[in-house]
């Protein structure tokens, strides 16, 4: 493969996956993401083995199911029909419900359209087949980007039921939700740190140590690292509250750039241009990553079973390393033009 075709794969390459990037949005208006407060179901009233109802996503998702041969109907917040659970596990939602348009996004700011009124006539359409949904029910979370005036960590900030009839019987489900405590910057700044003397080391090694090599190594080990939190933390909640596929797919795709970068780069016939414009897309994918993450290493709790902390000390060392690897190659390109 001549030089000219090698610089053409590799542009195409890097702007196939910069698309990818750009297209592959979250898979839905509103993911669970980190937040500083956690709500739970108190107790069901009265007790009914035939429905299993929690809060998941910390307070983002009210996840019901319900048993086969069992009917729910869940109720909205102007006493309207808002959502139907039949007995073979066909789940439906009222179109024409209020509740359906403001449980869009965790703050409501979807306005309903004009035809949705709590006595308009139910407009069903199945969201469900196997008996079990999710949805924002704005009855469970504090409905505000602020903090509640003069609440303290531990406090209970609401308290609500959300109404249910179960095979005919009124069930009321009491939810609580709880201000907690913002966690220690400590497993952030470890994260960053870590990251920064990686690629410093590499800078200020001399020759032997500062090439492109060792910082796609460095790059291609923080995407991995990434891609596994990513894929940890999409896998820790239910697939009805439609996780972003971003969470490991940024951190893959920086992956494969940045391998990509270091296969081609010593076969010796692909060009110090190619060589960097992967590890910069690497360096660009890992960054935004981290953007879309940030929130992560502030909030009080994040939406994954991983270690809160080592997810934390993830998204900042990912972040850190995606500015050292950017800037390290710009460093390399100007001081050492013939390393490749």
């Amino acid at each position: 493969m001549t030089r000219r075709r090698l610089r053409t794969f590799l542009g195409a390459f890097g702007l196939a996956l910069a698309g990818l990037v750009v297209t592959a949005g979250p898979a839905a208006a509103d993911p669970a993401g980190p937040t500083d407060y956690r709500s739970e179901v108190v107790r069901v009233d009265p007790a009914t083995p035939a429905i299993d109802v929690r809060v998941v996503g910390g307070d983002s998702f009210v996840l019901l199911r319900a048993e086969r041969g069992t009917t729910v109907d869940v109720v909205g917040y102007r006493g309207e029909p808002y959502l139907r659970f039949g007995a073979d596990g066909t789940v439906e939602r009222n179109e024409a419900s209020p509740s359906r348009w403001l449980n869009d996004d965790r703050y409501g700011s979807t306005e309903p359209p004009p035809s949705s009124t709590p006595g308009a006539e139910p407009d069903w359409r199945v969201v469900a087949t196997d008996g079990s949904y999710a949805w924002h029910d704005h009855r469970a979370h504090w409905m505000n980007p602020a903090r509640p005036p003069g609440a303290e960590p531990g406090d209970t900030i609401l308290e609500a039921v959300i109404p249910l009839v179960v095979d005919g019987d009124e069930v009321d489900v009491h939810v609580r939700s709880v201000l907690l405590a913002r966690p220690s910057p400590a497993a952030a700044i470890v994260g960053g740190s870590i990251a920064f003397a990686a690629v410093g080391a590499l800078l200020l090694g001399g020759r032997r140590v500062g090439n492109r090599s060792g910082l796609l190594t460095v790059a291609a080990g923080g995407a991995a690292l990434a891609t596994v939190l990513g894929g940890w933390a999409y896998r820790s909640v239910p697939a009805e509250t439609e996780p972003s596929v971003t969470l490991w797919l940024l951190p893959a795709t920086a992956l494969v750039a940045a391998l990509g970068a270091l296969v081609l780069g010593r076969t010796g016939r692909v060009s110090r241009f190619g060589v960097d414009l992967l590890g910069a897309l690497a360096a660009l994918e890992l960054g935004l990553w981290a953007w879309s993450r940030r929130a992560a290493p502030v909030r009080a709790w994040v939406p994954t079973d991983a270690p809160q902390w080592l997810d934390r000390a993830t998204v900042t060392g990912a972040g850190a390393l995606a500015l050292g690897v950017a800037v390290g190659l710009l460093v390399l390109r100007r001081t050492t033009p013939t390393t490749t």
